[in-house]
């Protein structure tokens, strides 16, 4: 991709999305427009291969913040003709050679420097970085032939309480850009070989003039690979990379928590040249549970009572995550007491084991009986003889 594609294309239209989409709508898109124009689903129609290029590049492009950020300012720069108003020319006799950063001779980065007319209120918010960047990225080599690794990549999956808490290896079906498993990411068809490009002589770029000035541009022969390939990859069309479906195992760890991801080391997207994949993060959600709730570490459990039971004392039945437990309540315990169970909760790898936090709360019945109601008044009138005053101290009572 040359500095003058990216002045004369419009990738936001490429993929019919306004300039100022978000990175999820982009996305987006980009995987409708792949799916409907993809080779296999339009064999032998060029011009839908085409625009499957042409919607590949653009993603390239927008989906890589770094790029995005310097394509919308440099076309937005061009646009508005910066150059003009500031009146540069460049020097008879500058060479195309001398222009390309790097070389000893013009530095794009010199000229949109600190003490450069470009920057003095400058509308576009740093032209100097902008260009400087850019053109010193085109160095001796197109940057895109350089080995770069490949983008992380984040997923969801949804687990529930129980198995987030025991953890478990969860099959994971993954879509997205990977290495051709036909030519291994060469983009030459099995059986055959790349050849380096006769018009760079592998390097990537070759120098171009354009208004004055003097870019080293990548290679459109090679596309800044340094290499041709004479006969595609069927399975990719000579991309060395293709968009498949795999299942992955994710181990996911005993005691994971909500929202917590978990980090596949380089079953991201492949590197470019050689360079290393990226890492795939999933981010675990995990479903509520209708018995336990979770504090760090530690299991809560609220159990309901009856008044008498607290009253008098009495061995509840108390659920874990390995069956039931028996707990002994002491007559007189209060509703909302809290008992804590040692070792029950969570277990993390290689970390103590949290507690099971049971809370006792009595349940008042939403209707009683003649029977029951009668033996409760007889209570009451048996309480109040004996004194007992439930609201006795509070509120500055006496």
């Amino acid at each position: 991709m040359t500095q003058r594609e990216w002045l004369d294309r419009d990738f936001y239209a490429a993929l019919g999305v306004p300039s100022t989409a978000s990175a999820e709508e982009i996305k987006k898109a980009y995987r409708t427009l792949a799916r409907e124009l993809h080779p296999d689903a339009n064999p032998h129609n060029t011009q839908v291969g085409e625009r499957f290029k042409a919607v590949s590049e653009a993603y390239a492009v927008l989906s890589d913040p770094a790029k995005r950020k310097d394509y919308d300012r440099t076309r937005r720069l061009f646009r508005s003709g910066a150059f003009a108003r500031t009146g540069f020319r460049p020097e008879a006799g500058t060479t195309t050679t001398a222009a390309r950063a790097g070389s000893g001779g013009f530095d794009f980065g010199d000229l949109f420097g600190s003490h450069s007319p470009f920057t003095v209120g400058d509308p576009l918010g740093g032209v100097g970085d902008v260009l400087g960047d850019l053109f010193r990225r085109a160095g001796t080599r197109a940057a895109s032939a350089r080995p770069r690794r490949g983008r992380d990549v984040e997923t969801e999956t949804r687990l529930s309480f129980r198995e987030a808490v025991a953890g478990m290896v969860l099959p994971l079906r993954v879509s997205g850009p990977m290495v051709c498993t036909s030519c291994h990411g060469s983009g030459a068809r099995p059986g055959t070989r790349q050849r380096t490009c006769p018009h760079c002589h592998g390097v990537g770029t070759r120098n171009r003039n354009q208004g004055g000035l003097g870019f080293g541009e990548p290679c459109d022969d090679c596309r800044g690979t340094g290499s041709i390939v004479d006969t595609p990859c069927p399975d990719c069309q000579g991309a060395g990379i293709g968009d498949r479906t795999r299942t992955i195992s994710v181990h996911v760890p005993p005691g994971v928590s909500d929202g917590q991801r978990v980090r596949l080391p380089a079953q991201g997207e492949p590197g470019l040249a050689g360079a290393p994949s990226g890492d795939l993060y999933v981010t675990v959600r995990v479903d509520p549970d209708p018995v336990f709730a979770r504090s760090g570490d530690d299991l809560t459990v609220t159990v309901p009572v009856s008044f008498a039971e607290l009253a008098l004392g009495t061995v509840l039945s108390v659920p874990t995550l390995d069956g039931q437990i028996s707990v002994k309540i002491p007559p007189g315990a209060q509703s909302g007491k809290t008992f804590r169970l040692r070792g029950r909760g969570v277990a993390h790898r290689g970390a103590a084991v949290g507690d099971l936090l049971v809370t006792v709360e009595v349940a008042v019945p939403p209707e009683l009986d003649h029977e029951a109601a009668e033996a409760l008044r007889a209570y009451a009138r048996a309480e109040e003889t004996s004194g007992f005053d439930p609201r006795a101290g509070w509120a500055g009572k006496r």
